[in-house]
């Protein structure tokens, strides 16, 4: 009776281990035609890097496709690839933030609006040491904005002073806003509707440049943001490193 026993749970194990595979077979035999549904579409960085050309910035690199020299003050320099992402706004929506494949806009207009804030705080770096500081009050202290460092002297701002320049820096990143969603698809990054162009703009100098003489003026600008920002940078540094301002280091 063991005999036989042993025998069919032998014969019972035989058969299972040959009843899996063929299962298995079965079923890739089942699913062989069947589409791949894990197959996803090259992400749009890659896409981009498969366009790549030579970068004029940088000889020995590569630019992504989306750097094809379309752009004005475009040399091909974005060796981290942040081109390839696209972006857009983020106060317009999920698809709106989410951007459109090869459109830059939204970089350039966080280059322009970046760079020109650099440019004015170089000036104010700079500034306080050539031409003196605000006078002071009984309020605020007589000796509330006479620090030439800025470093210093912004730890040393009256907190009013300061919500002061924050409220005003809110004005007008909320007016920037606006403007961009009143313009929607037509918006020209940078454009604030001053200096020339078309429609009711606040122009008191009165430009009016050649579509060359224009184009010109927006590189010159692109090349002033893009020191700025490096300028800032180094301004920055040298005073925390250095304590004074940079007009004293440089006449003392």
């Amino acid at each position: 009776m063991k005999i036989v026993a042993t025998s069919v749970l032998a014969f019972a194990s035989t058969t299972a281990a040959f009843s899996a595979p063929i299962m298995m077979t079965f079923a890739v035999e089942k699913n062989k035609d069947a589409p791949n549904e894990q197959t996803t579409a090259p992400s749009p960085g890659a896409k981009a890097w498969e366009k790549a050309g030579p970068s004029q910035a940088i000889p020995f690199a590569k630019a992504p496709g989306t750097l094809d020299g379309s752009m004005i003050g475009d040399v091909g320099f974005d060796p981290l690839g942040f081109s390839t992402s696209p972006v857009g706004p983020w106060f317009m929506g999920a698809d709106g933030r989410n951007g459109v494949e090869g459109n830059l806009n939204w970089y350039r207009e966080a280059e322009l609006i970046h760079g020109r804030i650099a440019q004015i705080a170089v000036i104010g770096f700079i500034a306080p040491g050539l031409f003196g500081t605000l006078p002071g009050n009984e309020w605020t202290g007589i000796n509330a904005y006479s620090y030439t460092n800025p470093l210093e002297a912004f730890s040393r701002a009256p907190p009013l002073a300061l919500l002061q320049i924050f409220l005003f820096m809110s004005f007008l990143e909320i007016k920037r806003i606006n403007i961009i969603k009143e313009v929607g698809e037509n918006y020209v990054p940078g454009d604030l509707g001053i200096g020339q162009g078309e429609g009711d703009r606040w122009n008191p100098l009165n430009l009016n440049y050649s579509p060359e003489e224009y184009e010109e003026k927006q590189l010159q600008e692109i090349k002033h943001c893009r020191l700025a920002m490096l300028g800032i940078f180094g301004l920055w540094a040298q005073a925390q490193a250095s304590g004074v301002s940079v007009v004293e280091q440089l006449f003392n």
